[in-house]
């Protein structure tokens, strides 16, 4: 559901610098956010310096407030962390320069997307797995660092061929301050259910493609309109269709969802300076345009918003991603945060259209049934994995933030 390659000029905002991260907390706050969350904290830091081994730092924080560290030698791997992870994503079909694939046969191509995605595990997982909790529903949130935010953590193979979701609830957080600040969102909800906004495959605008310098419309989702249509069905709702889903209506409807879904196209690089000129917060979500609007809600725009949802999923393509800084990833998930939302459902790279409507739908029926949003996305993606079985299909998704 992407077109992340377009862009269009717009007018510079300061929103871009509005975004002040947390303090940086105490040993004691860390410990104090496993407690109060109940759940298992995996921090991971990419030390280079000159003149010195290229490190990994684990830290694990467990629910008791005991804290344990690790670290892994990254010099005896024979392709660097970074490439190793952008050829990982490009084996399981996902956008990447960085390794030619459509030369490889179906065999080969699944060999090393097995064997990337194993020492992925290798390198991540198995310097801290007697750590992790044995049940496989207690969460577990992930806070990755530079290149590791794009690892696809529930697609992770261990040597028994299991994938890490099937053994591990996973969540991840750009940082312990913004897991904490989620938290103190949460907490400040109203425990009772409002309204349900469901918005899906708006009336699409048109943008500038710079590979034809020309302006063209984005592609029609139909995949996206029968997921809201469905997902508003559980919820007795009417969801936002075509010529109604509006930048405006969407907008002024989302000050008072209490969770919101957009089912329609992501685009990574909007906003971008190399891009169009112009410095702001990259990434934005596609709507219809009406009332003057251009039909792009731009993550300056829902980092000025005051939302008080408790939950924002982002159906759409590339919406976890965003500029890699040295305190997370800058992007539609962290304007939503700053925004007040304390739990975000964003993907890392260009998700399937029919794929990603089974697994929505049963993502809202399994929370229904159990109320434990990360409980219900990790069940979505044993499911959807029965049906759709290669993980570019069922393991872009990840919550930001807390249960």
């Amino acid at each position: 559901m992407s077109q992340s390659s377009f862009c269009q000029n717009r007018s510079r905002s300061d929103a871009a610098e509005a975004f002040v991260p947390p303090a940086p907390p105490t040993l004691a706050d860390i410990q104090q956010v496993a407690r109060t969350q109940n759940t298992t904290l995996v921090e991971y830091s990419v030390v280079s310096l000159q003149g010195l081994p290229n490190l990994l730092y684990i830290w694990v924080v467990q629910p008791t407030g005991d804290i344990a560290f690790r670290q892994v030698n990254l010099d005896s791997l024979d392709t660097p962390l970074a490439q190793l992870v952008t050829q990982s994503r490009a084996t399981l079909g996902v956008r990447s320069p960085a390794i030619v694939v459509e030369y490889l046969s179906s065999e080969e191509l699944a060999a090393r997307q097995t064997g990337h995605l194993q020492q992925l595990h290798q390198l991540l997982i198995e310097p801290i797995a007697d750590l992790l909790p044995a049940n496989p529903e207690s969460p577990v949130v992930f806070i990755p660092h530079q290149s590791l935010f794009l690892v696809p953590f529930p697609a992770l193979l261990n040597t028994n061929g299991e994938y890490l979701i099937q053994n591990h609830t996973i969540l991840t957080a750009p940082s312990i301050q913004v897991l904490e600040l989620t938290n103190s969102e949460l907490e400040a909800r109203n425990s009772e259910r409002g309204e349900v906004l469901v918005v899906g495959n708006p009336t699409m605008p048109s943008i500038w493609n710079p590979d034809t310098d020309e302006t063209q419309r984005l592609s029609n989702l139909p995949g996206a309109q029968s997921e809201a249509v469905a997902i508003a069905e559980l919820f007795n709702t009417q969801p936002l269709l075509g010529d109604d889903a509006t930048e405006s209506t969407v907008t002024e409807q989302m000050s008072t969802a209490q969770i919101i879904h957009l089912a329609t196209h992501g685009l990574l690089n909007y906003g971008i300076p190399e891009e169009t000129g112009v410095r702001d917060f990259p990434g934005a979500i596609a709507l219809a345009q009406g009332n003057g609007e251009d039909g792009f809600l731009t993550s300056a725009e829902l980092l000025n918003m005051n939302l008080n949802a408790e939950l924002v999923v982002l159906s759409a393509c590339d919406t976890g991603r965003g500029e890699l800084s040295s305190d997370g990833v800058i992007g539609l998930s962290r304007a939503l945060i700053g925004a007040g939302v304390p739990n975000v459902m964003v993907s890392l790279w260009a998700v399937p259209d029919a794929p990603t409507a089974d697994l929505m739908v049963e993502f809202y029926q399994q929370w229904q049934a159990t109320g434990n949003k990360a409980q219900a996305l990790r069940q979505a993606m044993l499911t959807t994995m029965e049906t759709h079985p290669q993980p570019r299909n069922w393991a872009a998704f990840t919550i930001v933030g807390q249960e």
